[in-house]
């Protein structure tokens, strides 16, 4: 099979530097894992190199198989009780003053890991007085009490990706939920209205602009505050194929519209992803 060509636009460097290497070999001796090397993340390099990652907890093994995600997939191993000290310990070392804590979806647990959120966010804070901690949580199969117990940690951002367009859920992401994504999103507004929500989605898989303006709108009538955009890239000949590339001309068009709709920060681009210059929404708030 011929490999597809993607645009200009979308190269990027590879990985090198003295961060990088340190990131790379701090992560592997702490038995760690993020998020940008499991989805194989175009901004790693960029990332590694300023000294920042998004960890990735709960294991390395999801128990949904969405069509997009490289993440793998299947039974995942028990727990490790040490992962959340480990965490801390490694945001200590790298001297990070903003964590994104991200995990694999664990329907097999009965408060989808929710627990693990709270003891991660709570040791971060405790090694690390002045570093901010943005939540990427997974939908928690709707549970109200579970996405209670992360925000009983109390996150300074907390981020659930709407991911795609509702149409596109029964093909690309079937064990999810459109109506339960924005529910929850609208649940933390509900259980604390100060607190600082956060959603992501790609382009490229099959929608169109109305189903883009239409995410942008359910996303404000629940009250997200921050948005970001990016275009899909296929990880593998497996997984679902790319419909459309957006140009970076298009990206801004979004941009655009999501902030006269009222989002407070946005990030839209070709290789924006979810925690892509994260910092810089709450810091642009805080001024």
């Amino acid at each position: 099979m011929k490999k597809r060509r993607h645009p200009d636009w979308l190269k990027v460097p590879l990985g090198s530097g003295q961060a990088y290497v340190e990131m790379k070999k701090m992560l592997r001796k702490a038995k760690l894992h993020t998020i940008c090397e499991e989805a194989k993340c175009p901004n790693m390099a960029e990332c590694f190199g300023n000294g920042t990652a998004v960890f990735l907890i709960l294991g390395d093994t999801c128990t949904r198989n969405c069509k997009y995600c490289n993440v793998k997939h299947g039974k995942p191993l028990p727990l490790n009780p040490d992962e959340p000290k480990d965490v801390a310990e490694s945001v200590k070392k790298l001297g990070l003053k903003y964590v994104v804590i991200t995990s694999v979806t664990r329907d097999d647990l009965e408060d989808g890991g929710a627990s693990v959120f709270y003891d991660c966010v709570k040791e971060i804070k405790k090694l690390n007085d002045d570093c901010r901690v943005e939540v990427l949580i997974p939908d928690f199969r709707g549970s109200k009490d579970a996405l209670k117990k992360v925000m009983d940690s109390r996150p300074d951002v907390i981020n659930h990706n709407i991911e795609v367009s509702e149409g596109l859920f029964p093909e690309v992401r079937p064990e999810g939920n459109y109506k339960t994504s924005l529910s929850l999103l609208e649940n933390i507004k509900n259980i604390d209205g100060n607190v600082k929500t956060k959603s992501g989605f790609m382009v490229g898989l099959g929608e169109d602009k109305s189903h883009i303006i239409k995410m942008m709108e359910d996303l404000r009538k629940v009250k997200a505050d921050f948005l970001t955009i990016g275009q899909y890239l296929q990880p593998t000949i497996n997984h679902a194929k790319i419909k459309k590339y957006y140009t970076p001309e298009e990206f801004e068009e979004f941009k655009g519209i999501a902030l006269d709709m009222g989002f407070e920060h946005v990030e839209s681009g070709p290789l924006v992803r979810s925690s892509y210059h994260a910092e810089r929404a709450i810091a642009e708030t805080k001024r």
